[in-house]
């Protein structure tokens, strides 16, 4: 039976906690917009960090038929925000810093938290 994109969402949160990172969200942000069904959201603690956790992300989308569309590098040196969209789900991995400042969270107050 196929994973529902809410299972893979999850799935990816646990990947990135696996990974070390920290205060890891998984937003359902579906009826919100037309455009993605979840953000997961993570906190890093370097550029090496993040590159081994999208590398992980990057595996775990081969390994269960998904496309990411866009790597993005909200900030110059890439360490602030870096935006995975994987279409349905959308992993925002930032500095505690930039998680702070851009409050995503707050910003999007009327998605819901998806514990499981």
């Amino acid at each position: 039976m196929e994973k529902s994109i809410k299972e893979k969402a999850l799935e990816i949160a646990g990947l990135l906690s696996d990974g070390k990172a920290d205060d890891v969200v998984v937003l359902d942000v579906s009826e919100l917009n037309s455009w993605t069904d979840f953000f997961v959201i993570a906190t890093i603690h370097s550029s090496a960090h993040w590159q081994g956790l999208a590398k992980q992300v990057k595996d775990y989308t081969k390994e269960n038929d998904l496309q990411i569309h866009l790597t993005n590098k909200k900030s110059p040196d890439g360490d602030d925000w870096n935006l995975i969209d994987i279409g349905p789900i959308v992993v925002h991995l930032m500095s505690k810093d930039a998680r702070e400042f851009y409050e995503l969270e707050k910003l999007w107050h009327n998605g819901k938290i998806v514990t499981e």
